[in-house]
């Protein structure tokens, strides 16, 4: 990609989130709402990835089936939750903050344990599994906290939030996680991990930029509409969970061969 190519991309990006987009509000999608058209690729897209997930368990070996089982409920939580989500959008031309964070609680947590899953054969133990979920439940609540019940509050709620992100990043950077997966000899198994816990790190940061456009947080004055989060957040849930799913999926194929 040249760079010429890469600053037209960096506009058109940039002038989306900083538009004022045709908010719906009578259960119909406008041209031109780019929030609505996440919402609904993003509901059809995790509800393929789900079908694919599901039929391809078939395909490895047994201690990968668990692991392809818990991707498809993945994206099939985050389909759920994306069909009210656009409802709620298209009916009011309001965030659905509730609905996005339930489905935060049941799918985060789950992309931890597939942590626990992919390193389970080399010999994790059961208390990694558990430090990650704590970690992502402290993230997601005082995330809420800030977003939706003391937003006057946002910043100190997001630095409590920040803290149980970087223990997750903690435990698969410098804990458990990455000894585990140094010593297990497995190429194939080290690959997937290296990639998942890339997403961690860079794919999740996607959620704080969209938090810190909270008013009176960090990035509130940058002219970005805080209702343009959405679009930000669409984006990561269908890049996050999909990406995740696929990760997991072309590890279990390759150590099945």
């Amino acid at each position: 990609m040249t760079k010429s190519l890469r600053v037209a991309l960096w506009a058109a990006v940039l002038s989306c989130l900083g538009a004022n987009t045709a908010l719906a509000a009578n259960g119909v999608l406008n041209p031109g709402d780019y929030i609505g058209f996440t919402f609904f690729t993003g509901y059809m897209a995790m509800f393929a990835a789900s079908v694919f997930f599901f039929f391809e368990r078939g395909r490895v070996a047994d201690k990968w089936k668990t692991s392809l089982l818990i991707s498809g409920l993945i994206t099939m939580i985050a389909a759920v939750h994306y069909f009210y989500m656009r409802g709620v959008w298209l009916d009011t031309g309001t965030s659905p903050t509730q609905f996005r964070y339930i489905d935060w609680t049941l799918t985060v947590p789950l992309m931890c344990v597939e942590f626990y899953m992919l390193l389970r054969p080399a010999g994790a133990s059961s208390a990694m599994m558990w430090r990650l979920i704590a970690s992502s439940v402290l993230m997601l609540v005082a995330g809420y906290m800030g977003e939706a019940v003391q937003p006057q509050s946002n910043v100190m709620w997001g630095v409590i939030s920040t803290i149980g992100w970087a223990g997750i990043i903690y435990e698969i950077f410098m804990g458990e996680g990455k000894k585990v997966a140094a010593a297990s000899g497995n190429a194939v198994i080290q690959s997937a991990f290296k990639q998942l816990s890339m997403f961690a790190l860079i794919g999740w940061a996607i959620y704080p930029i969209g938090y810190m456009l909270l008013p009176g947080n960090l990035l509130s004055g940058m002219g970005i509409p805080p209702s343009n989060m959405d679009l930000i957040y669409n984006i990561g849930d269908a890049v996050n969970k999909i990406g995740f799913g696929l990760v997991v999926y072309a590890m279990a194929i390759k150590d099945t061969k």
